[in-house]
């Protein structure tokens, strides 16, 4: 992250760290044979997530954030077991029973677009404690009109990651690094307005990824090995039994 800080700078470095961070999770999940990731996201995650889709509009992960469990690609479910506790409550329970926890933020997060949101959120909780829980039951409550087009999801065309777009953001983003454009993959106007102005930087591809369904197929085979020898184990546990019957 500080090689990419430093290039894009600390406004928009956040989008870099969740796009490459989801997309992490599921990668490394595939490669250890895994067909569901857990996640700590918590009450006052979720309410600010909802306010930030809010204030975007942003319809579709507006209709998404506040699912406690989702598909994914149809491979990987993802679930936030923690939405309804609250950050301050986990916090406690973790201090009373002595359990290790990282307390420390981001170094780059008081520029964050999510901060002002938590500290608007800590305001009105602070005139309604309730504000918190309100909110995401607001959200849980809305409803997407049936004339609404949503975009269609499927698989990026360069690394086969589930993707509303024929590449999927994290492939814009490493392009935007690699070509020395780091602002092509944050908005539409600055992306082309960068691009236009930037120079060619002679570099090479710093990142490829293995597509996603070499990954699904890796896993697959893992999964096969895996059930095989179960198998075997069983059958070897199962036939001393039966010689001493007979």
């Amino acid at each position: 992250m500080d090689s990419i800080v430093e290039a894009v700078g600390r406004k928009n470095n956040c989008t870099f760290c969740g796009v490459f961070r989801r997309q992490a999770l599921d990668r490394g999940a595939l490669m250890l044979d895994l067909d569901h990731i857990v996640t700590g996201h918590n009450a006052d995650d979720v309410a600010e997530t909802i306010l930030m889709n809010v204030l975007r509009g942003d319809i579709p992960r507006l209709g998404r954030c506040t699912e406690i469990a989702t598909v994914g690609d149809g491979y990987i479910g993802r679930s936030k077991p923690f939405k309804y506790a609250y950050e301050k409550e986990i916090v406690m329970y973790a201090y009373l029973k002595r359990l290790d926890y990282f307390s420390t933020e981001c170094t780059y997060s008081p520029n964050a677009y999510r901060g002002y949101a938590r500290q608007y959120l800590k305001d009105l909780e602070s005139v309604r404690p309730s504000a918190i829980i309100d909110i995401i039951h607001a959200g849980e409550a809305m409803k997407v009109a049936e004339t609404v087009q949503l975009p269609t999801l499927t698989s990026c065309s360069r690394c086969g990651y589930i993707s509303s777009n024929a590449v999927c953001k994290a492939c814009v983003l490493l392009e935007g690094l690699e070509r020395g454009i780091p602002k092509m993959g944050i908005s539409k106007q600055s992306g082309q307005a960068a691009a236009a102005d930037a120079q060619p930087v002679g570099r090479g591809k710093a990142v490829e990824p293995v597509h996603f369904e070499q990954l699904r197929e890796q896993a697959l085979e893992i999964r096969r090995l895996r059930m095989q020898t179960t198998a075997a184990s069983s059958d070897s546990t199962a036939r001393p039994e039966l010689c001493a019957e007979s």
